[in-house]
């Protein structure tokens, strides 16, 4: 199964979120989980160096990996479709390289806020993904929300987006998302992701498995 992370708008947290769902999906679910870092500033890729370099125990395989050499890695997915690929999509859409892993992709999760720039973003790198890939289960998951903020836009935000996929529940932000790496979880993290990768594991992962 292949899940790509993915949003044109920098700052997103597509980076941290695909470090997360890997963490969630290896030590709460035991699956067998590969990471493909694509993003162009590959901190994915460095902080698991980092992590070896401690001697902590690695939960998965991280592999820094340009799109140009994602069609030699598409074979090698199709055999081992119990295996779960996450890629850290680059934050751009002017490579033809994406369009074959679009094309490969099962579900695609979408990180945004609630602004009218990420909006702006969002919606454009959906629209291209549905037309490269008709198929694929896209789900938006508004992303590090503060709980003191009213968005004003949240409502007409949501109404947008569920026209062309899922929008989940939301993961609040907290101070300790910046503590996480790749062979743990910050606990006050941990409290506000389960939840949603939950939903996404019981209803969108699991039943393709």
């Amino acid at each position: 199964m292949v899940i790509i992370i993915g949003n044109q708008k920098g700052g997103a947290g597509k980076s941290t979120l695909t470090l997360l769902l890997a963490n969630y999906l290896t030590q709460t679910k035991n699956c067998k989980v590969t990471v493909l870092d694509m993003d162009y500033q590959q901190s994915i890729s460095q902080k698991f160096e980092k992590a070896k370099i401690l001697e902590n125990e690695e939960l998965y395989e991280v592999l820094a990996y340009s799109l140009q050499h994602f069609p030699m890695m598409e074979e090698t997915i199709k055999k081992n479709p119990k295996d779960i690929v996450l890629i850290d999509l680059p934050g751009k859409l002017d490579d033809d390289g994406l369009i074959r892993v679009f094309k490969a992709a099962d579900i695609a999760v979408c990180p945004f806020s609630y602004d009218e720039f990420s909006f702006e973003s969002t919606v454009p790198f959906a629209l291209v993904l549905k037309k490269i890939n008709p198929k694929v289960q896209l789900l938006f998951v508004p992303n590090r929300i503060k709980a003191n903020v009213k968005y004003e836009i949240k409502v007409d935000v949501n109404e947008a987006l569920e026209q062309i996929g899922i929008v989940t529940t939301a993961i609040a932000d907290r101070i300790d998302f910046q503590r996480t790496n790749t062979f743990q979880t910050p606990l006050a993290v941990q409290a506000v992701i389960v939840p949603v990768f939950e939903q996404i594991f019981q209803d969108y992962i699991q039943p393709n498995l």
